[in-house]
């Protein structure tokens, strides 16, 4: 099914236009005229299908044929990733996407080498929502992330996500996986969850002293193994750890 994005301010009605970008799409690559059906997300829930009613080059117009309102994964994640070199962050941001995590929070941390000036914080956004966007339609999720502007290690300190388990991946010498913390916590509260927090250090990985002052937020250190990951092996693996282990199964 050909699947778009319509942000949810434009699809509360039985029938709207969908957005520019996205009418290019459906009209000039994919030649969708009247009658044509597709899937609009709204990035908020509802999965709508929908009926071309008319289509030029940059105006398609649907009617919505039926509603369907999707819940958020029982466990709200999010990923609090140091920022790596290169065009790794739109891999994880794209797979992150995929894996379902509620919110994206850029790190700038003591070891980072990409350098994001603060005035491009808007475009950075902008662009990483965009690759969100195209996940969700790649894969069918009607969520879509909140990616946050960058942010400096001491700002997020000061005032970190409220979540009820945080674990930080550590190369530091553990042996406690994410599985036993998450079990450890729910003989605890007799239940799992239901926000949690994952931090990832860059390519030189968290100083000691970030490691400490993340472990004076609550963050349970976890390994993912013997293996130093990447940090985007690293994103990937841990947030499908998570899902396995924090989302409960009917």
């Amino acid at each position: 099914m050909r699947r778009f994005f319509v942000p949810p301010e434009l699809s509360r009605g039985d029938a709207f236009e969908l957005p520019e970008r996205e009418a290019r799409h459906a009209a000039q690559v994919l030649r969708l005229t009247a009658g044509d059906e597709l899937t609009a997300l709204n990035g908020a829930g509802d999965i709508l299908r929908c009926v071309v009613e008319s289509a030029t080059k940059r105006a398609v117009r649907v009617a919505v044929v039926e509603r369907q309102y999707r819940p958020p994964l029982p466990c709200s994640i999010t990923l609090i990733q140091a920022v790596p070199k290169g065009p790794a962050f739109e891999t994880i941001v794209q797979k992150a996407t995929e894996l379902g995590v509620t919110r994206i929070i850029p790190l700038l941390s003591e070891r980072v080498v990409a350098h994001i000036s603060e005035k491009d914080f808007a475009a950075k956004v902008e662009k990483w929502t965009q690759i969100a966007v195209e996940s969700i339609k790649q894969c069918g999720s009607p969520w879509l992330p909140v990616i946050d502007p960058p942010r400096r290690f001491d700002q997020l300190t000061q005032q970190p996500p409220a979540v009820d388990l945080a674990f930080v991946c550590s190369l530091q010498e553990t042996h406690r996986t994410l599985r036993e913390a998450a079990a450890d916590y729910q003989a605890t509260a007799k239940h799992l969850p239901r926000t949690a927090a994952i931090w990832i250090g860059p390519e030189g990985d968290f100083t000691p002293a970030e490691y400490e002052a993340i472990a004076q937020l609550g963050a349970v250190p976890i390994t993912l193994g013997p293996l130093v990951l990447r940090a985007d092996t690293a994103a990937i693996a841990v947030l499908a750890i998570a899902n396995h282990e924090l989302q409960p199964r009917s």
